[in-house]
C-alpha cells in the first residue's frame, strides 16, 4: 500500500501505518517531509531539540534529523518494537522524500488523516531543517 503524507497528521498517520504494519502489510509512505505536526510552533520546536539533545553525543539514545527517519521512529514508537511480530512488521516499512522515480505521482491514494481544521501547525521538514537537517536540492 503507498500512503502520501502530504498534509497528514504525523500521529495520525503513524498510528494508522503501524496499525496495518502489524496485519502483515507492505507500506510505502511517500513526500515524508510535507507531513504536518499540530500546535504551537515554538513549544513542537524546543519539543523536538530535547529529544535530539537528550542523552551523551556518543553513547545515545540518537534522534534523526531527516524527516523520513523521524517519521519511521514515530511508527516504530506505535509498533511493539521488543517483540519479534513488532520488529518483523517495521521491516514491512518503507518511507521516502518526496515521490520516488517510476511511481506515478497522481495515482496516491487519499487517506482523511489530513490538518484540514488545523490552524496552527509545523512541517516535519521545517521542524528537522530546525534540528540540523539540509535537504537536497
Amino acid at each position: 500500500m503507498i500512503v502520501d503524507a502530504d498534509g497528514a497528521i504525523l500521529g495520525r498517520l503513524a498510528a494508522n501505518v503501524a496499525k496495518r504494519l502489524l496485519l502483515g502489510e507492505e507500506v510505502v509512505v511517500v513526500n515524508a517531509e510535507k507531513a504536518v505536526i499540530t500546535g504551537d510552533k515554538k513549544r513542537i520546536f524546543r519539543d523536538y531539540k530535547e529529544k535530539v539533545d537528550r542523552g551523551h553525543r556518543y553513547k545515545g539514545p540518537f534522534f534523526p534529523r531527516e524527516p523520513h527517519m523521524v517519521l519511521k521512529r514515530t511508527v516504530r514508537g506505535m509498533l511493539p518494537w521488543k517483540s519479534p511480530k513488532g520488529r518483523e512488521a517495521f521491516k514491512r516499512l518503507k518511507v521516502h522524500l518526496g515521490v520516488p522515480e517510476g511511481m506515478d505521482a497522481e495515482k496516491l491514494p487519499e487517506i482523511s488523516i489530513g490538518a484540514r481544521g488545523a490552524t496552527r501547525f509545523v512541517r516535519l521538514g521545517e521542524v528537522c531543517q530546525f534540528l540540523g537537517w539540509r535537504p537536497r536540492v
